[in-house]
């Protein structure tokens, strides 16, 4: 009986645990061109209808295969490549995949299958209802100017707070502006890199010298609010930054880039990236220097007038590791420095950031599916991160003929940041669910040592905390093939706290202290939009939404001198709400793609610089909530493709105006400083063939002006730039490139002293990948 025991153990154990094991069946296939040549690097996608989850990726051959489950009825695949049309196609388990199948891709319409992540979630442009835009691997690759920011500018109603660009502007001119809803140097959009914010922490501007472009893989441009998911800084919409991509499985790649040009301008740039089985690891590092150019109109140029030069340096790393189903931990560092000369021998600036971050995209299908079988595709995903800066600034007073200058103001302002958010998102009957948290903590402050007469006179110290919560929600819903319905929900409360303002005269060593009481506000912000397709080509949208953004710390405590204007912080300043309407229609065929979109925003409690005394040697501006802004626009964005070229245009009409201001009735109706009304932009990109590439890029706006009074008028401006290329052999490729062809001399600032743009400029470099 004992040995019957046995026996019957060993030979039993393994038919129980066979019996239990399930069928895994392999997909093998190959994804070639419409010509037949294979399409390496495709990513494919298979979801069960147990809403189980397999990815691969097309090797050099564009053959894959794919494990499988067989206790399904169907499954469906889809892949997806660059350059192609996304493939979908749903497979029944039980027709014989045992032989290799084949899958074509069609060259991609214009703007019609670009998959994009501003909802949060992947979905297709052609089924989002909002107004976004896109800029590729391949037009960044093709656009004469070397930086992030001026690449953006050829999308319409993208600009920063001043004419001037990230290489020669102030930092704290480097706000961003959507559609132009801006009235001060602080961002009015949200700006993201791989899912972690690039709006500086503390002021709310943007250093875009920190994303060099042989980092990024695609940049999505939402424009309209969207505080609805993304909470404060996204009164006028978000920018989603797309990190370049890890390589395929067990390989390496490499690229890199260095040129040269006019004003003494060199840089280096390089982006490695290592896949070893489930481990990645990518590199980015850059270093760009210029001597810049004189910024002062030559006609009032004096003796103290130097060239604007900049100098700065990038590296960041990650590190991440693959698991089953989808799932990936990461983790990454980077550090930036920054060093600028303002003008003038005494006005500089500069700038050391470190930043670490960390996060999860985990597939819980799985164990969501136990709990319940109508969820499928089900994700949680975080992001932590946190970092330290300090930011130095000098500023002067120069005399009237420009001869002479005497240091007013030595200024330092360190911050530290954390942030963290949890999402979860899942499909329930065709509906793409999404729910998330943000938490997020800023310290800093403004500490200066006032001059006068060569001599310092007080010492200043201004700063305070500031900590917000969010919580959001989101419905995205996709009825038959016509109609898509989202709706979004958001709560967020934050709080300023341990604020004060100290002052030490040096003169008598006397001391006053002014401590700031805590406050806290909380914004609700509901969003609704629908998208109907009336035809395969034509689809309609309107959408509204209440959106807001809270007072910087910046805004608050800092103060800040640029020429002979000088800017007053204000603590009481209350967070900015807008609402906003917009509906729009677009056409999309073959080679050829038609959008246009009116909006309507007001923005409440808008705060802008208000000029509170003027002279000529001296005008005082403080900051202050300015009632009501009102701004309506229009948008339209063309493209077409004529054999082997293509053209792409963009107009936007904007009517920005001081709508409501009871407190200053002078400048009610007058219009919003640096908001042009007509802006235009469009871009052509030729392929002659043998390995040529060669774009145009343009871009002009009507006048616009310097302050809110609207007494400093900035005239019209265009500006034209030429692109070249040409490839040598697989992997190499020289450039040249030329900015401002025509070397336009337009103002881009009035302090009331003119500031022109840079003259034309060249380039020349050689790439390799």
């Amino acid at each position: 009986m004992k040995y019957f025991l046995i026996s019957l153990f060993i030979f039993a154990g393994p038919l129980q645990i066979f019996s239990q094991a399930e069928p895994v069946i392999s997909l093998r296939g190959v994804v070639k061109d419409a010509g037949g040549s294979p399409v390496s690097g495709a990513e494919i996608q298979i979801v069960t209808d147990s809403g189980e989850i397999y990815n691969c990726n097309s090797d050099r051959e564009g053959a894959f295969t794919c494990p499988i489950k067989k206790n399904n009825e169907k499954f469906t695949l889809t892949v997806r490549a660059d350059g192609f049309s996304i493939l979908r196609r749903t497979l029944p388990i039980s027709q014989d995949i045992s032989e290799e199948l084949e899958f074509l891709l069609d060259p991609a319409a214009l703007r019609e299958t670009v998959v994009i992540s501003t909802s949060r979630t992947e979905s297709l442009l052609s089924e989002t209802p909002a107004s976004v835009a896109t800029v590729s691997k391949e037009q960044i690759n093709i656009t004469a100017a070397p930086a992030a920011d001026d690449i953006l500018r050829q999308t319409v109603g993208f600009s920063l707070f001043r004419r001037s660009n990230s290489r020669t502007a102030n930092p704290t001119t480097q706000g961003t502006s959507l559609r132009g809803i801006n009235a001060s140097g602080a961002s009015r959009s949200k700006i993201l890199f791989g899912g972690v914010p690039l709006n500086d922490a503390f002021g709310g501007w943007v250093k875009w010298s920190r994303v060099p472009p042989i980092g990024i893989e695609q940049i999505e441009v939402l424009r309209g609010g969207s505080s609805s998911l993304y909470g404060s800084d996204s009164l006028g919409g978000t920018i989603n930054i797309i990190p370049r991509k890890s390589p395929e499985k067990n390989s390496y790649f490499l690229a890199a880039e260095l040129f040269g040009g006019t004003q003494k301008t060199i840089s280096g740039s390089i982006f490695f990236g290592l896949n070893i089985r489930k481990w990645a690891f990518d590199l980015t590092a850059s270093n760009y220097q210029t001597n810049g150019y004189r910024p002062i109109d030559k006609d009032v140029r004096g003796a103290v007038d130097d060239p604007q030069n900049s100098h700065n340096s990038n590296y960041s790393a990650r590190i991440s590791r693959k698991f089953a189903a989808g799932s990936n931990l990461f983790v990454g560092a980077s550090y930036f420095g920054e060093a600028r000369n303002n003008g003038t021998p005494v006005q500089k600036n500069r700038t050391h950031l470190r930043q670490f971050s960390g996060g999860a995209d985990l597939d819980i299908s799985k164990a969501v599916s136990r709990l319940s079988g109508t969820l499928s595709n089900s994700r949680l995903i975080f992001r932590g991160y946190g970092g330290t800066q300090v930011f130095d600034q000098t500023f002067s007073a120069v005399s009237d003929d420009r001869s002479t200058e005497n240091l007013v103001r030595l200024q330092r302002v360190p911050v530290q940041s954390l942030g963290a958010n949890v999402q979860f998102s899942t499909v329930y009957r065709g509906q793409t669910l999404l729910g998330g948290f943000e938490i997020s903590e800023v310290r800093g402050a403004s500490n200066e040592i006032g001059y006068f007469g060569g001599n310092a006179t007080s010492a200043i110290g201004a700063g305070g905390r500031e900590r917000s919560y969010g919580i959001y929600f989101q419905d995205f819903a996709k009825i038959g093939e016509r109609l898509v319905l989202v709706g979004n929900l958001r709560l967020d409360l934050w709080k300023n706290s341990r604020a004060l303002s100290s002052t030490l005269r040096f003169s008598n060593d006397q001391i006053s202290t002014r401590i700031f009481p805590d406050r806290a506000e909380t914004a609700i912000s509901p969003g609704v939009s629908i998208l109907y397709r009336a035809a395969p080509q034509i689809s309609f949208y309107m959408s509204a939404s209440r959106n807001f953004r809270a007072p910087t710390l910046n805004e608050l405590y800092r103060g800040f001198r640029v020429g002979d204007v000088v800017t007053d912080p204000n603590e009481n300043l209350r967070a900015e709400k807008a609402n906003n309407f917009e509906g729009g229609i677009s056409y999309g065929a073959a080679g050829f793609y038609l959008r246009g979109n009116f909006y309507w925003t007001e923005v409440l409690d808008a705060i802008s610089n208000v000029t509170v005394s003027s002279t000529p040697a001296l005008i005082t501006r403080t900051r202050q909530n300015t009632g009501k802004i009102r701004v309506r626009g229009l948008e339209i964005e063309a493209e077409k493709r004529f054999g082997d070229v293509d053209l792409s245009i963009g107009y936007l009409f904007v009517n920005a105006v001081f709508a409501e201001f009871p407190e200053n009735k002078a400048i009610e109706n007058l219009k919003i400083p640096q908001v042009p009304v007509h802006q235009i932009t469009f871009q052509t990109h030729y392929r002659p063939g043998g390995g040529w590439d060669l774009s145009l890029q343009g871009r002009g706006s009507s006048s616009q002006f310097d302050n809110d009074l609207n007494t400093l008028r900035l005239e019209p401006y265009f500006q034209l730039d030429v692109f070249t290329a040409k490839r040598i052999g697989e992997r190499w490729q020289i450039f040249a490139a030329v900015e401002n062809i025509f070397d336009a001399r337009y103002s881009t600032g009035k302090t009331p002293v003119r500031s022109v743009s840079a003259p034309a400029t060249v380039r020349i470099g050689i790439r390799w990948n």
